[in-house]
């Protein structure tokens, strides 16, 4: 009642305000689901009973008077975005929020989005693509003391669908802006964290931990603290972020089941840019840095925080299988990055990654090299090639035995062929070269552009050599895609199979059964 209550004042307040601004988006997405055996897409009541689903998301904001105002409504109806293979029916507030600006004060109420940081120590964000929402609802105040030094503070909950996980999260975050003569700038900043477990969420814990045998079995702690300090440098050409986190014992869940850990984390990157030239070096070490509301969440949910990765997010679609995510409890690594332009018709970008477990253990490694050739009238040309190391069992979750890592070889080249000043043509050919997993892949896309409304594509993914112990037979997996473009409106169709596999937004993974069937899609802006 209180949140309809909110909804009506903000949505008065916004027809009486002759000097407000009222603004929104509106986000659909509907699934016809299509049974195929062949693929696994099949077996759960998606596939045999529901045959279709989906979800929305309708944001109004009204800014004015120094107040802004946030309300947004989400809907699920047998949508598989929580869960690929179960159906969510759910609807109501996804988020609301009232901010009121003041003599350099920002106070906000509801729903809030925001990070210390680079977001390791705390990040509260939205990715709707794989439906992680953990926005903090409670207060947050933020004080600009000058104009070289901004404080803030809040408390509250995270959220969870359209609940709250119990525990209460508490935090500090005060940030500098400031000049070093004439050619360097600093923007300095250090955060607090505490995080308060409520009775029930201990309960749980204190179960699981008495059924260890005795000398597995701890004092779990009802509050955890950590800090973090942060800095980015500009100098001339170079840009340095450096960061260093640390936090208190506390149980944390593992492959070994709950262990009372502290935790750390360090990380780098350090750029530098030339007209012709930029090369960019990070690094990131991690040990038991688990941020979540409590250990008895897992996967995506009841996590407070969001840790950068240190591999590139590649766009290709085989390629895109492969995208190692950050580990929360082991790992150290680093990239390499170089850009080279010698001229306006050519570009050359050359990297290397380099992921292992903090006992040596090798994750991740990528060898890579592509070049863009503008020369040629009318065309644009993209070649490249990857070499990659993938630790499947961990980063999967599966049985080494039957899951080693994954070697694989990846060449791949786009052309665009511009026809006029709308038409334009865009085909894309990859080949992965693996024995392990699925084994072997070819992809192929075309796709005719008509700026500004219009987009078709046509692509296949086939399985050329498939690995016998994983996969029976070969298979295709289509997809055929249609886009319009109306003033703010852009409506989407496409018929698709999608193969099992990881699914990547922001560094953030998780493991997607196969998908058969036909997607809609509208977005609008107001």
């Amino acid at each position: 009642m209180r949140k309809v209550l909110f909804c009506l004042l903000l949505l008065t307040t916004a027809k009486v305000g002759a000097q407000g601004n009222l603004s929104g988006d509106l986000m659909m997405n509907v699934n016809f689901f299509q049974r195929d055996t062949n693929i696994n897409a099949s077996n759960n009541q998606l596939y045999d009973n529901f045959l279709s689903g989906g979800e929305g998301w309708l944001g109004l904001r009204y800014s004015g008077y120094g107040f802004t105002g946030t309300v947004r409504f989400d809907a699920f109806h047998n949508s598989n975005l929580q869960n690929p293979t179960s159906a969510l029916t759910a609807a109501g507030l996804g988020m609301f929020s009232l901010s009121k600006e003041f003599q350099n004060l920002t106070i906000t109420a509801g729903h809030v989005y925001d990070q210390i940081g680079s977001g390791i120590l705390f990040r509260a964000y939205e990715d709707r693509g794989l439906l992680i929402d953990n926005a903090l609802f409670g207060l947050h105040l933020k004080y600009r003391l000058s104009n070289k030094l901004t404080l803030k503070g809040f408390t509250g909950q995270s959220k969870n669908l359209f609940e709250r996980y119990k525990p209460i999260i508490k935090g500090f975050n005060a940030e500098g802006d400031l000049d070093l003569g004439s050619k360097a700038h600093i923007t300095p900043g250090i955060g607090l964290l505490n995080r308060t477990m409520d009775q029930a969420s201990m309960d749980a814990i204190v179960s699981t931990i008495n059924s260890y045998p005795s000398a597995e079995r701890f004092a779990p702690q009802y509050n955890v603290y950590a800090a973090t300090v942060y800095n980015t440098l500009n100098a001339g050409d170079f840009t340095w972020y450096v960061e260093g986190a640390i936090k208190s014992h506390e149980a944390i869940a593992t492959d070994k089941g709950l262990r009372n850990h502290g935790g750390n984390v360090a990380y780098t990157t350090l750029g530098y840019a030339k007209s012709k030239f930029g090369i960019t070096a990070s690094f990131r070490r991690t040990e038991n840095w688990v941020m979540r509301t409590s250990p008895n969440e897992i996967l995506l949910k009841g996590f407070m925080n969001w840790q950068p990765i240190i591999a590139q997010i590649r766009p290709q679609r085989l390629i895109a299988r492969y995208t190692p995510p950050s580990q929360e409890l082991s790992e150290m690594g680093g990239s390499l990055n170089s850009y080279i332009t010698p001229n306006d018709n050519l570009s050359i970008n050359l990297s290397y990654t380099h992921i292992n477990t903090l006992a040596g253990d090798a994750l991740y490694r990528e060898g890579w090299a592509e070049t863009e050739i503008r020369g040629i009238k009318n065309f644009i040309l993209h070649l490249g090639a990857q070499y990659l190391i993938y630790n499947q069992a961990i980063y999967q979750q599966k049985v080494p035995a039957l899951y080693p890592n994954v070697n694989a070889i990846t060449p791949f080249v786009e052309v665009v062929y511009k026809l006029n000043e709308k038409k334009s043509l865009r085909a894309e050919l990859q080949y992965m070269s693996t024995k392990q997993d699925f084994g072997s892949w070819i992809f192929g896309l075309i796709e005719f552009n008509i700026a500004p409304k219009w987009s078709f594509a046509l692509s296949d993914m086939y399985n050329i050599e498939p690995n016998p112990v994983h996969v029976k037979e070969a298979h295709h997996y289509p997809n055929v895609f249609i886009a319009h473009t109306r003033g703010a409106h852009r409506f989407t169709a496409q018929y698709v199979k999608q193969v099992e596999g990881i699914n990547c937004t922001g560094g953030v993974c998780r493991y997607e059964p196969a998908f058969s069937g036909f997607k809609i899609g509208i977005t609008s802006t107001f």
